[in-house]
């Protein structure tokens, strides 16, 4: 019995694309849409899979990513929206033009989340210091009493504790600056 030899597909493409990768693939979606990637892959003649062709679009090549630094107000309103959503990095997307899902979640994680922990941290750390401060100043209260001579502020102490849903608590808010929070309420809704 003949053994047959199949002929061996060649290897998927794998590391960082090419400039001319990127081109190719931008013309057949030019052509043909963003849809079935499988499909634009082999028309592309690229040896890479669906999948990397969808991450590659979607991630870096589509005309309308914004790319470069996040600004103030959308960290600010990243911040925002992971206190309501949590972690769902598509939604939060989908409030910020141009940012990808992949793009804010990578953010979060390598920036913001670490500044809060940071901040909690100081916070935590000054909550320790009032706290020595308050059993000092209870202890100096308590003879204060004996003597009965009034200290400014003695009677107060510096407790302060974090939490971070006070953290990023909206409510004292003026309502003018929750504008946001209508219209993302009515595009969920819709």
């Amino acid at each position: 019995m003949a053994t047959v030899k199949k002929e061996s597909a060649k290897p998927m493409e794998k590391g960082a694309w090419t400039a001319e990768e990127d081109r190719k693939l931008a013309e057949v979606i030019e052509i043909h849409g963003a849809k079935r990637w499988r499909t634009i892959a082999s028309r592309a003649d690229l040896n890479r899979c669906g999948k990397s062709c969808r991450l590659r679009w979607l991630n870096y090549l589509r005309p309308n990513i914004k790319r470069g630094n996040i600004s103030d107000q959308e960290e600010d309103l990243i911040l925002r929206l992971h206190k309501l959503l949590g972690n769902r990095w598509s939604l939060i997307a989908g409030r910020l033009p141009g940012r990808t899902d992949n793009e804010i979640k990578n953010y979060w994680n390598s920036h913001l989340s670490k500044k809060i922990n940071k901040k909690g941290k100081q916070i935590e750390d000054s909550n320790r210091e009032g706290q020595k401060v308050e059993k000092k100043t209870t202890e100096f209260s308590s003879e204060l009493k004996e003597d009965n001579s009034p200290r400014n502020g003695s009677e107060e102490g510096s407790n302060v504790n974090f939490n971070v849903d006070d953290f990023f608590d909206f409510s004292d808010e003026d309502p003018s600056n929750l504008e946001w929070m209508s219209r993302f309420l009515e595009m969920d809704e819709a």
